[in-house]
């Protein structure tokens, strides 16, 4: 754990399938990346790689190499863009990356049609792109601490998602398909959906509360009126 770089002889492990390299992490070492060595493309056969808890501002285009890539963190760094070759990780089931300086959903990530777990919470983002409906297998979609004003009707058509963390945001009002996420049930299993700590008055939270039957009941009845 004293060495001060990553050896350079790691990046000659063609066969490496997980690698650890968060200082948080008792088997890693102490020291915080501030880049991410481009050389990280020549290990083609990573499933899962953690760098998470680093200094990194940016990811080098050669992650797009990573063909194999399943498990991704890059949590707790200060990342405020993501390479476009990020879209090309096809096998992508889990990213995280909470706690960084996004302030939009990075287009490429909407690329990635194998996710199952996105955690973007405590960035700065403002806006979800229409995009996000490519992404049809997600279940979990974590969006706490970030300044959102709205979501985009798209994210109704996600509807393999069974959690959905929206608190702490500037939500005043949901898209009015919002009750078709019906595998959300958060009027009765209060960890799927979070809406606490926005100001939300469409609908208000007492009738978010009722779940997706009490959602599509309220807006239906204000297409009534």
């Amino acid at each position: 754990r004293e060495l001060l770089s990553v050896p350079t002889q790691v990046f000659g492990l063609d066969q490496l399938q997980v690698l650890e390299m968060s200082p948080e992490r008792e088997s890693c070492l102490r020291y915080r990346m501030e880049q991410l060595p481009q050389e990280i493309g020549r290990l083609r056969n990573l499933t899962c790689l953690y760098v998470d808890s680093n200094n990194l501002k940016e990811i080098p285009a050669e992650i797009g190499t990573l063909r194999c890539l399943e498990r991704l963190t890059l949590s707790n760094n200060s990342l405020s863009s993501l390479p476009a070759e990020m879209g090309a990780l096809q096998r992508l089931r889990s990213l995280h990356l909470a706690n960084n300086s996004l302030t939009e959903l990075p287009a490429p990530l909407c690329q990635l049609r194998s996710l199952t777990f996105l955690d973007v919470s405590d960035n700065k983002i403002v806006t979800i792109p229409s995009s996000i409906r490519h992404l049809e297998k997600l279940e979990m979609l974590l969006l706490l601490f970030n300044s959102l004003e709205s979501l985009p009707e798209d994210v109704c058509l996600l509807r393999n998602l069974h959690t959905l963390w929206l608190g702490n945001n500037h939500l005043r009002s949901l898209p009015a398909a919002f009750g078709e996420l019906v595998n959300l049930d958060w009027g009765y299993n209060y960890c799927s959906c979070n809406f606490e700590g926005n100001p939300l008055e469409s609908p208000p939270p007492e009738v978010c509360s009722r779940g997706p039957e009490g959602i599509r009941d309220y807006f239906s009845s204000l297409c009534r009126i």
